[in-house]
C-alpha cells in the first residue's frame, strides 16, 4: 500500500496542472506513452512512432521488437499500480481496457488519456484509422505509405483468389482445452473476414467474436482445416497431440493434417499488414489444393 500510495502521489505532482488542451496534448503525447492497444501499437511502429512509446498492454505482441518493452498488465485487467509505475504523461487506448475502477483511478489523477475517433474494425475504416494516427503523430507521408501498400496488397489478394476451385471450412480456435472447452472464432468476429478474403468460411455460429465452445461442436462442423494461433498452438503440444484432441481427431482437417499455426495478432484486427496476413491465410488454407 505505501509502495501504491507513494505512486499515486508522484502521478498527482506530474498531472496536478489538470488535463492537456488539445493543441498541448498532441504537443506532450511524445514523453511517455503507455498504449493499451494491439492494433494501435502495431500502427504506432509501422508509422514509425514509437520512440517515446514506453510500456504497453500484455496482449500487444507485434512487431517482435515491441516486447523488449515493459508490460502493464492485459488490456482488461489492468492494474493502477503497473501503470504509475511507468510514469505516463499520456495513456492512448480503445475503449476495449478495465477494469473500470482502474480507468477511474486514471480520470481522478487527471492523467491525460487518447482514444482515437475511427473504429478500425473493417478495412476502410481501418485506413481511415492509420490517417488519423499519421496525422497525430506528425507522419502523414508515412500513413499514405501504408495504406497504398495495404491497397496494392489486397489487390494481390483478391486476384489470387481467382484461381482456386473451393471453399474451405475453416474453424480458428485461439486456446483449449480446459474440460475439453475451445476458445473459438466465430462468424461474427474480424477473423471470419479474413478467412472470407482468402477464399474460406467459418461454419460455427455465435453472437459473439469468440466463445467458449464444446469438444462436440467442434467436431460437428468438422472443418477442412484448422487454425490454432500461437497462444493455444504453442501449449496444448504436438501436432500428433493436436490431431488426438477430443472433438478435433474426427475432423477432416485432422484426418487429413491440415491442422495450421497462425499469430493471434494477425487475426484478431484489421491494420496495415491485413492484406500480406490475406495471403498467408490464402496459403493455408488452399495448401494442396488443384488450382486453376
Amino acid at each position: 500500500m505505501k509502495k501504491l500510495y507513494t505512486l499515486l502521489l508522484m502521478a498527482l505532482v506530474l498531472t496536478g496542472c489538470g488535463r492537456f488542451s488539445n493543441k498541448d496534448e498532441k504537443q506532450s503525447n511524445s514523453k511517455r506513452i503507455v498504449c493499451l492497444s494491439k492494433q494501435y501499437n502495431e500502427i504506432i511502429f509501422e508509422l514509425n512512432a514509437q520512440q517515446n512509446l514506453v510500456a504497453v498492454d500484455l496482449s500487444s505482441t507485434y512487431p517482435p521488437e515491441i516486447k523488449a518493452l515493459p508490460t502493464v498488465g492485459y488490456h482488461r485487467a489492468l492494474s493502477t499500480e503497473g501503470i504509475l509505475s511507468m510514469e505516463p504523461t499520456m495513456i492512448i487506448h480503445d475503449n476495449n481496457v478495465g477494469p473500470e475502477q482502474v480507468m477511474q483511478q486514471m480520470e481522478k489523477l487527471q492523467i491525460p488519456m487518447m482514444v482515437f475517433k475511427t473504429k478500425g474494425d473493417n478495412i476502410p475504416r481501418a485506413k481511415a484509422l492509420v490517417t488519423e494516427m499519421g496525422k497525430y503523430f506528425g507522419r502523414e507521408k508515412e500513413a499514405d505509405s501504408l495504406n497504398a501498400k495495404l491497397d496494392k496488397d489486397l489487390l494481390s489478394a483478391e486476384n489470387a483468389l481467382a484461381q482456386y476451385t473451393t471453399k474451405p471450412k475453416v474453424v480458428v480456435i485461439h486456446y483449449g482445452r480446459a474440460t475439453n472447452v475451445y476458445l473459438t472464432m466465430t462468424e461474427n468476429s474480424t477473423t471470419a473476414n479474413l478467412i472470407e478474403m482468402a477464399g474460406g468460411t467459418i461454419p460455427i455460429n455465435g453472437d459473439r467474436g469468440m466463445m467458449q465452445l464444446s469438444a462436440e461442436v467442434i467436431a460437428k462442423s468438422n472443418p477442412d482445416v484448422i487454425l490454432l494461433t500461437d497462444f493455444g498452438y504453442d501449449r496444448l503440444g504436438t501436432e500428433e497431440q493436436l490431431k488426438s484432441l477430443p472433438g478435433v481427431s474426427t475432423t477432416n482437417a485432422a484426418k487429413n493434417n491440415r491442422i495450421y499455426r497462425v499469430e493471434e495478432h494477425d487475426m484478431v484486427y484489421f491494420g496495415p499488414r491485413t492484406g500480406e496476413v490475406i495471403l498467408k491465410l490464402q496459403e493455408l488454407i488452399h495448401r494442396n489444393e488443384q488450382v486453376q
